[in-house]
């Protein structure tokens, strides 16, 4: 006789399939999760790397900007002290003239003229004394003009003094401006 199974083959069938979709999907999940997981630890290995790589950077940037600065008050003391430098091979080179200055003074003035007070701003000259007449003043203006240590004589001021000397002559007091030549500048022109 043919056998007959009357067991609920369709529902045993359904129940196989579901468990075998369950499986897969259970697997996928996990497989799913592992997927993520290894992308989230990538990433954050990636990330890791990148901070570790701007803090390096960034300490190496604070060590340059330090480098900077200290380079830049080099920069300055250098700076500052060759301008020292110069101003003493200014007055080094200087030095000589002021007793040329004073030998010229005394050669250019004439007799009967002579200076009350001499003051300097740069090379600008004040000369302020007493002539026994305009004469000596004019000589000692012709006189500077033909120095080769001063030059530009500009009278500013000549009056009768009030003082007189042992004699019949008034006095002229006289104020003159010069201009101080180095002859270092002569030179190098």
């Amino acid at each position: 006789m043919a056998q007959i199974n009357l067991l609920p083959w369709r529902e045993e069938l359904r129940n196989e399939q579901q468990r075998q979709f369950l499986t897969i999907l259970g697997l996928s999940a996990v497989l799913m999760g592992m997927i993520v997981l290894a992308v989230h630890i990538q990433i954050a290995g990636m990330i890791g790397n990148q901070q570790s790589r701007n803090d390096y950077l960034q300490t190496e940037i604070s060590k340059v900007e330090k480098q900077i600065k200290e380079i830049n008050s080099l920069a300055q003391e250098k700076k500052r002290l060759l301008s020292r430098m110069e101003v003493i091979e200014t007055l080094q080179r200087n030095r000589p003239e002021v007793v040329h200055l004073f030998d010229e003074i005394v050669k250019v003035m004439p007799e009967g003229a002579y200076l009350n007070s001499m003051k300097q701003s740069g090379k600008s000259l004040n000369l302020d004394g007493m002539a026994q007449s305009n004469a000596r003043v004019s000589a000692l203006m012709r006189n500077i003009d033909g120095s080769a240590w001063l030059t530009g004589p500009k009278l500013q001021v000549i009056k009768k003094s009030t003082r007189k000397k042992s004699g019949d002559e008034d006095e002229r007091s006289f104020t003159l401006r010069a201009t101080q030549v180095s002859q270092t500048e002569e030179n190098k022109q």
